[in-house]
C-alpha cells in the first residue's frame, strides 16, 4: 500500500528494523536509491533495505560530491525514499556537517526523517569521494568526539563509522582508528577504498565481532566482488551506492542524444518505462482508492 496507510507505516522505528536486519543471518544488501522512484523499484525487486549516497544526491542536483549540500537537503531525500518505500535506510552523513553539535543535529534530523542508520567519515572538508586521491583526514580525537556525539544524540538509529585511512595510513592505521571508533560508540565500521581481497580479509580478521560494511562502487579502487564473496571475507553489509544513478544518467544522455538527432523519442520507446509500469510502481490506483471522489484512471492505448 501507499505510505499514507498500510505496511509502509510500520510500528517499529527504522533503527530497530535496521538492527534486526543487520543481526539476521547473511550479508545485508543495500542498493543505492537516489530518489523515491528508485526506492520503489528496488523494493519491488525484493530488497529489504536501501542506501542513500551523498555522491548520488549531489550528482542528481548537478553538483560534485565535495561536501556542498546541507542537512536540510539530505532530509528531503530521506523523507521521499522512506515515504515511498517504507524500507530501513542507511544514509551517507559525510563528515557530520560540522563539529560535535552539528553531528548531533544531523543524527537527530536524519532519525526524525526516518533514517535507520547513518555513516560518518573521518575526512576533513572539502571532502572527496573515498576512492579519489589526496583525502585529508581528521585526527583520531576529532573523529572519536564526533562518533561519541552521534551515539549520544541517537535514539534507535545505527551509527556506522567510516574510515578513509587505509590509503594514507595503511591497514594498521585504519584498524587502529576503527577500534577507537567502536570504543567511542559506533555500531559498525566502514573501511573505505580497500583495494584487494587480502586487504578486506585482513581488516575483518583484525576486527573480530565487529559489524563491517563493504562498498562495491563502480569505477573505483575496489575490484568487483559479489555480496556472497564479501560475506565470506567477514562483512555484514554491502552497498552499491551510485549504481542506480549511473544507469539512469546514462539512459537520459542517450535519450537527449536521440532527441537531438531524430527530433523524436520513438527510437527510445523500447528502453522506456511505460505509463502502465510507472503507475504500477507508484501504486497509482491505490492512491486513487483512498479518495472515493477520484474516478479510477483508464490508461490510454496507443499502437506503436
Amino acid at each position: 500500500m501507499t505510505y499514507l496507510v498500510g505496511s509502509e507505516n510500520p510500528k517499529e522505528s527504522a533503527g530497530v528494523r535496521f538492527r534486526k536486519l543487520l543481526s539476521s543471518p547473511g550479508i545485508l544488501r543495500l542498493p543505492g536509491a537516489h530518489n523515491g522512484q528508485a526506492a520503489l523499484q528496488a523494493k519491488d525487486a525484493g530488497f529489504d533495505a536501501l542506501y542513500l549516497s551523498g555522491a548520488a544526491m549531489t550528482a542528481s542536483m548537478g553538483l560534485p560530491d565535495l561536501g556542498i549540500i546541507t542537512i536540510d537537503q539530505v532530509e528531503f531525500f530521506i523523507r521521499q525514499i522512506v515515504r515511498s518505500s517504507g524500507l530501513p535506510l542507511l544514509v551517507d552523513g559525510d563528515t557530520g556537517y560540522g563539529e560535535t553539535l552539528n553531528v548531533m543535529n544531523m543524527v537527530r534530523t536524519f532519525e526524525e526523517a526516518g533514517a535507520g542508520a547513518v555513516h560518518l567519515e573521518d575526512q576533513l572538508l572539502p571532502k572527496k569521494c573515498g576512492h579519489l586521491n589526496d583525502k585529508k583526514l581528521a585526527s583520531v580525537n576529532e573523529m572519536t568526539m564526533k562518533v561519541d556525539a552521534a551515539r549520544r544524540a541517537a535514539r534507535d538509529i545505527v551509527i556506522v563509522a567510516r574510515t578513509d585511512a587505509a590509503a594514507s595510513e595503511g591497514i594498521d592505521g585504519a584498524v587502529g582508528r576503527a577500534q577507537k571508533y567502536i570504543d567511542a560508540g559506533a555500531d559498525a565500521i566502514f573501511p573505505e577504498a580497500l583495494t584487494t581481497a587480502d586487504m578486506f580479509r585482513e581488516f575483518a580478521r583484525r576486527m573480530p565481532g565487529v559489524k563491517l560494511l563493504a562498498n562495491m562502487t563502480e569505477f573505483g579502487r575496489t575490484p568487483f566482488f559479489t555480496a556472497k564473496e564479501f560475506e565470506e571475507m567477514g562483512y555484514s553489509m554491502i552497498i552499491w551506492p551510485v549504481s542506480s544513478l549511473r544507469v539512469a544518467n546514462k539512459a537520459q544522455a542517450d535519450l537527449y542524444e536521440t532527441l537531438q538527432r531524430d527530433d523524436s523519442t520513438e527510437a527510445m520507446l523500447p528502453r522506456m518505462q511505460t505509463r502502465e509500469e510507472l503507475y504500477k510502481t507508484l501504486r497509482y490506483h491505490e492512491y486513487e482508492s483512498l479518495d472515493r471522489s477520484i474516478v479510477e484512471t483508464v490508461l490510454p492505448t496507443v499502437d506503436h
